[in-house]
């Protein structure tokens, strides 16, 4: 990677000022049609989620930041950095705002790039884990070209409807390399 790519794409970690964005994000309509959750979330909901997470050592909460300029939250959880060091990811992206300037598709694929090279070479994990609901099919696409490997699909119960989760897991040796 260039240096000019390498001040393109950062990832960084969240503070109290990026909990607005990061809320006005989640409850996108996009995001939430592909969220376990989707009702909107209210402020309260949110500030309890930050009080929890921002501290939480099994946690790191980061943004991604395009061009200068914030548009999306990548989270890891369920961290274990004993051995086996494993964790889960999860993100979103702030998809008005890509869309309306033509760049989700990038966005989507180097924020993932961006993750995966966090989790590997900045958290050293030896496995990576997530889910997926099995109707986000584009998501699903980019977790294949990434190496992730789907596991049996499960019935869940969430917001009142049942959706069908997919875990998915990528293990270090088993990455794309840049």
């Amino acid at each position: 990677m260039n240096s000019q790519e390498s001040e393109r794409y950062v990832l960084r970690e969240a503070t109290v000022d990026d909990v607005h964005l990061m809320l006005s994000w989640r409850n996108q309509e996009t995001n939430r049609q592909v969220s376990k959750t989707r009702h909107d979330i209210t402020a309260d909901e949110h500030a309890r989620w930050w009080s929890a997470v921002r501290n939480d050592p099994s946690r790191r909460v980061l943004v991604y930041v395009r061009d200068d300029r914030p548009c999306g939250v990548v989270t890891f959880f369920d961290l274990r950095l004993d051995e086996p060091r494993t964790g889960a990811l999860g993100f979103y992206l702030d998809a008005e705002g890509l869309a309306g300037r033509d760049e989700t598709l990038p966005a989507w694929l180097a924020v993932m790039r961006e993750a995966v090279e966090y989790a590997f070479d900045g958290l050293h994990l030896d496995r990576l884990d997530g889910e997926v609901l099995a109707h986000n099919t584009v998501v699903r696409q980019m977790n294949r070209r990434f190496r992730f490997v789907e596991g049996t699909p499960r019935q869940e119960m969430s917001d009142g409807r049942e959706i069908t989760v997919i875990p998915i897991s990528l293990r270090r040796q088993d990455r794309r390399r840049r």
